[in-house]
């Protein structure tokens, strides 16, 4: 990974493409290739369940970020570390409500596919994205971003 001067982590790609992409791709396997692995009321009721909780947590994380006078968007600077709401238990909400969101559209779509893409998903996301994330944020923010990251895990 080459060092970036730019005022932003340089990601490989904005991480809600980065999950389309895999939901899309996942997707079209399922239709030439269906599968099927949760039957009846219980992949309706885990897969609402997980997508309630991922955009109440995004919901949460947003706010947050947007109180503290910080931008969401990854090709754009971070102008402060954000320590507060669910930022106390992980560095990454947004992207945990990403997956709680991926997962509940994976259970109700009863799709193997898109749950056989999560792990490759998370592979790119830790290396393209989070990685880029922490270096800049530790380039930027210093002794601060380091107590951050030595209190509070980059998941959960």
């Amino acid at each position: 990974m080459t060092v970036s001067t730019a005022d932003n982590p340089g990601v490989i790609a904005k991480p809600p493409s980065l999950f389309l992409a895999a939901l899309a791709a996942g997707s079209v396997l399922e239709l030439v290739f269906p599968t099927n692995f949760v039957h009846g009321t219980a992949r309706f009721a885990l897969g609402a369940a997980l997508l309630a909780a991922g955009i109440g947590l995004m919901s949460a994380a947003i706010r947050k970020q947007r109180a503290a006078g910080t931008n969401i968007e990854t090709d754009r600077p971070t102008e402060t570390i954000v320590r507060d709401g669910p930022y106390r238990y992980s560095r990454n909400p947004i992207y945990v409500a990403l997956v709680l969101i991926y997962l509940g559209v994976a259970v109700l779509g009863d799709s193997l596919w898109l749950l056989a893409l999560l792990a490759p998903l998370l592979v790119v996301m830790r290396f393209g994205v989070i990685a880029r994330e922490e270096a800049y944020l530790d380039r930027k923010f210093g002794d601060v971003y380091r107590s951050y990251r030595a209190s509070v895990r980059r998941w959960l």
